[in-house]
Formats: structure tokens, C-alpha cells, sequence
């Protein structure tokens, strides 16, 4: 199917950006923001069975955007992980990835000339997600978050965080599966594709023993800072309609964490959340990935339940 693929200059601010769209011309557009250790090859441009996740949006009459943040995937690296992991503090936080979302929202108008862009973020893509939808709430049409990781305060705070972490591919199959009820049959489906295909996603990891990923901290460290009571975004300030969608096996996004936040976020003129059964935080790797589809693409149109 046809894809165009964009990148955007390194600049002061961030490395380059690889951007990636399923175009439908003339149609509203909706950005993917993935979440913090894979990037969005892997997550909604990844086809599990009978086409991946953009070819959803397309065919439900959306022009389909995607991109991977600095350090993640095809787009650029911080200079700094090439260097010892404590030599800085952790790479790619929410205000500064909040700037590459608004640097690939400028690209989609300059490319489509529509003035605004839907938003579907996974996990801690809600933070920078969110961020940009306050800072330029004209160029957002909603805001769709899946499995949000939100505000908690029933957790202490960790040590600090090195600038970068090495992710196996061992260490990401047990984390998908971790929630998914002892006895139940397996869901997570295609990880003999998305296995291989994970290290293939860094240049570098072959290099590495045992082989690995090499990720930008700054999405582990938000994610800390939130359940240690502080999250980087204010629900209050949100002025877009708001929607969330998460499985209800999902241990990091949670039916307390959800209700917290929607009462928060109480100038959105539109509140809702979509609880999913048989799903965990990677429901979009999962047997029920077309019920969650189904679910963001009604989301997307504002044809609520």
C-alpha cells in the first residue's frame, strides 16, 4: 500500500525525525505518538495480521501520519549515547519531545494544508501528546490516548535515572505478557516477526552483547515522576476533547488512574474513557487489536457510546 516517508532536519532543539504517512489526500489527519521503547514501525505501522494500524485509520477516511522520536527507530541519535550512560541526565523528556511533535504537526499542514491534526498517543506518548495539544490547542482536532500513563501518589520517588538504557528483546517479551491473567490463553500474536524485527530497529544493537536497543531515558524518568505524584502536563489546562482507551488487564493504566485524570482534565468539552476487555497496556500487539481499532477510529470521529 502506498506510504510516503518525510525527515525532518536535525536542529538545535532535536536530531532528525523520521516521519511516515498513509496518505488519503483532502482527508482530516491523525498523528501517532509512540510510547517508550519501540517506535512507530513497530507499534502502528507494524501489520500483526491483515494490515497494521495505519492502514485502519485509512480506510476509515483518515490521512495517517506517524513518526519516531529522536533516538528511536529511523530518526536521528542524541550524541550523547554514544558516550557512558551516567554522563548526563535522561535523554528525551516530555518538553522536549512535546517540541518534536509540534516540529512533525507543522510538517502535516505544510504538507496537506489542513490546520489541524487529531492525536492518538500510546503510554508516556501521552505526556509530550498532551503538552502540544495544550501548547497549540488550534492545531488539535482530539486528543485519543491509550493506555496513558498518568498521575499517581502512592509511589516513592526512584534514584535518578541514567541518560540511556540497553532493551532486549527478551526483556520486552516478558513485559508484554507480565498482565495478561495466569491461565488465560496467550494474546500477544506476530512476536516471531516483531522479534527480529525490534533490534533491526537500532543500527547498533548487534554490537551489543547480548544484543539490545539502545533508548533514551527520558520516557522511563516522566513515567517515574508521575506515579511519584508529579506529572509533567496539567490536566486543567486541556481544552480539546479528550478520550481514553486502555485494556482492562492493563496494571500501568488503571480504572483509579483513569477516573483521576478525567476529573482533572475538567475545561476538555468532551470527557470520556473506553475500558476493553481481554486487553494490557500493548492491547495494539494483541489478539484484540481490532476491538481497539474499532474503538480509537469511533473516538476519532466523535461517535461516542
Amino acid at each position: 500500500m502506498t506510504q510516503q516517508t518525510f525527515r525532518l532536519s536535525p536542529s538545535d532543539a532535536h536530531p532528525s525525525l523520521f516521519v511516515r504517512r498513509r496518505p488519503l489526500i483532502g482527508a482530516p489527519t491523525v498523528l501517532y505518538v509512540h510510547g517508550a521503547t519501540f517506535p512507530s514501525a513497530l507499534s502502528v505501522g507494524f501489520d500483526f495480521g491483515g494490515g497494521c494500524w495505519l492502514d485502519d485509520w485509512h480506510a476509515r477516511g483518515f490521512d495517517a501520519w506517524a513518526f519516531d522520536f529522536a533516538g528511536f527507530g529511523k530518526s536521528g541519535r542524541y550524541a550523547a549515547t554514544s558516550e557512558p550512560a551516567d554522563c548526563c541526565a535522561p535523554l528525551g523528556r516530555a518538553p522536549e519531545a512535546a517540541c518534536q511533535i509540534a516540529a512533525v504537526l507543522a510538517l502535516i499542514r505544510r504538507e496537506t494544508g489542513r490546520s489541524a491534526t487529531s492525536l492518538v498517543a500510546h503510554s508516556w506518548g501521552s505526556m509530550p501528546a498532551a503538552r502540544a495539544a495544550i501548547a497549540e490547542a488550534d492545531r488539535i482536532d482530539r486528543l485519543v490516548l491509550f493506555a496513558p500513563i498518568t498521575w499517581r501518589a502512592n509511589k516513592p520517588a526512584l534514584p535518578a535515572l541514567p541518560a540511556w538504557s540497553d532493551v532486549t528483546v527478551e526483556a520486552q517479551h516478558a513485559r508484554f505478557i507480565e498482565d495478561v491473567p495466569k491461565g488465560h490463553a496467550p494474546v500477544l500474536v506476530g512476536f516471531d516477526r516483531w522479534a527480529p524485527a525490534y533490534p533491526a530497529s537500532d543500527p547498533d544493537s548487534g554490537a551489543r552483547m547480548p544484543p539490545a536497543v539502545r533508548i533514551p531515558n527520558g520516557p522511563r524518568a516522566d513515567n517515574a515522576d508521575a506515579w511519584a505524584g508529579s506529572l509533567t502536563w496539567n490536566p486543567t489546562e486541556l481544552t480539546r476533547p479528550l478520550s481514553i482507551v486502555r485494556g482492562a488487564w492493563d496494571s500501568l493504566c488503571t480504572d483509579a488512574d483513569v477516573a483521576g485524570l478525567l476529573a482533572m482534565a475538567t475545561s476538555a468539552p468532551e470527557r470520556h474513557d473506553t475500558r476493553l476487555d481481554a486487553g494490557t497496556h500493548l492491547m495494539h500487539l494483541e489478539t484484540g487489536r481490532r476491538v481497539l481499532y474499532e474503538a480509537v477510529g469511533q473516538s476519532l470521529k466523535g461517535a461516542l457510546p
